[in-house]
This record gives structure tokens, sequence and C-alpha cells, in this order.
């Protein structure tokens, strides 16, 4: 794990304006809060510090909007996606313990920058799929839920192409998340990942700007068009998967 002790005092400044980033994202859209921070603090701190963490924060986050707009959750989509979803987790958590960190970034900001890539290609959504596309959304989500903290992505692709109102995808994903995030956190807690100090002093010291992050992005939300909405989420995500792709590339390439 991390010892804070040599911890650099400019991720101290760094690391609350990530999080407010991310969690101004994940108030327009209801997703995208890990996607957007782990790529960007991965450079500074290990991949299996940072989901959990983040896990433990989605839990907080996810809980405030699907208070707020509970009444546009689609509990049909909901009862089917969230059992294939557990199925998933199984597989993430043993990934997650079992690979080496160096390999973890380098998939992580290659699939940042996919899902990145896709938002901004196919910002709207021109039919709707069957449902029987439940089945590979909720066991890969919920591998890459557990893996990289970022199935929020592809729940809302699913979902954007199920459902047509964007209040209802928002507050779907949403709680999903939700779902996700409290159950990975008892998952990381019984695989050792949450026992240590520094996963709770770092949701300490980060929550108060969790809740200016999505005070934030709920402003924003009311503004955009699902299309408009989607672009920006995909261009933050590409960004901050390139971001870290070069920064692993250009240290394997120094002498």
């Amino acid at each position: 794990m991390i010892d804070l002790a040599h911890v650099s005092p400019w991720l101290l400044l760094l690391a609350p304006l990530v999080v407010v980033l991310a969690y101004t994202v994940f108030g327009l859209s209801g997703f995208g809060s890990t996607a957007v921070s782990v790529p960007i603090l991965a450079h500074f701190l290990p991949v299996s510090f940072l989901v959990p963490l983040m896990a433990l924060l989605d839990c907080a986050s996810s809980s405030f909007i699907g208070t707020v707009e509970r009444e546009h959750v689609s509990r049909s989509e909901l009862k089917w996606l969230v059992p294939v979803m557990f199925a998933g987790f199984a597989v993430g958590a043993t990934i997650l313990v079992r690979v080496p960190d160096h390999y973890l970034r380098v998939a992580l900001g290659v699939f940042a920058m996919a899902i990145g890539g896709y938002s901004i290609a196919n910002p709207g959504v021109h039919a709707s799929i069957s449902r029987l596309w439940v089945v590979p959304v909720g066991l890969v989500g919920g591998a890459v839920a557990t893996v990289f903290g970022a199935g929020g992505p592809i729940y809302a692709a699913y979902l954007s192409a199920r459902l047509g109102d964007k209040r209802q995808v928002r507050a779907t994903t949403s709680a999903l998340i939700s779902i996700s995030a409290f159950s990975r956190a008892v998952i990381y807690a019984l695989s050792g990942l949450l026992l240590n100090a520094a996963t709770g002093m770092g949701v300490i010291f980060l929550a108060p700007f969790v809740w200016v992050g999505l005070r934030l992005g709920s402003r924003i939300h009311v503004g955009l068009t699902q299309e408009q909405m989607r672009r920006v989420v995909g261009a933050m995500l590409v960004f901050t998967g390139l971001s870290l792709v070069a920064r692993l590339v250009l240290q394997a390439l120094a002498p």
C-alpha cells in the first residue's frame, strides 16, 4: 500500500482539484467520477489503492443523486442489470488482487480512451437495443467496475439505448453505481484492500470536495442536452486516459 509519510505535498493540492472535477462530471452525468479521477491520480498513487478509495466516495455521491431523483430511476432496468452485475464482481475482484499495478494502469488508460472516444463519436442514440444485451453489459460492467471502479460509462451507454429521458438515464445509472459501490466496498474490505489508515484518511480529506463537485455538476446538467453531456464526459475520459498512457510509455523508454 502507500506510505503517508512520503506522499508529495503537491498531491494534497492536486487531489482536491481532481476530485472536484471528477464529481462535477458525476453530478452532470450520474457516472464518470472514477474514470476521470483514477487515471490522473494514478500518476502518483497505486490503482489498487485508488479504486477502493473512490468506491467509498462513490457510495455517498451516488446515494445523493439517487435520493434527489429517485422518481426517475427505472426499476425495470435495475432488476435485470443488478444480478448480472454481481456475477461480474467476482471476476473483477480476482483480477484486482492478482494483476500487477503497472498493467492495471495501462489497461485503465486504454479503457478510458476507448469509452471516451465512443462517447464523442456517438453522442446520440439512434435505435433501441434488445434486453438481451443486459448479459454482456452486466458481466463486463461488473468486472470493469471492480478492477477500475469505472463501470458507469458501460451502464450509461446501455441505458441510453434503452431509455429516452436523460434524467432517467442519469438517475438509473447513479442507482446502479450506488449498488455497485456499496457492494465493491464490501468485496474490497474482505480482500484486505480497505483495511488501512490511508484509505480512511483519504475519504475524510476528500469528502468535502466531492460535495462541491456534485453541486457544480447538478447545476451544469440542467443546461445540457444528452448529446452535449456525452461529448463533454467523453473528452475528459480521452484526455485523462491519454495522459496516463503517455506517462507510462515515457517511463518505459527512459534509460
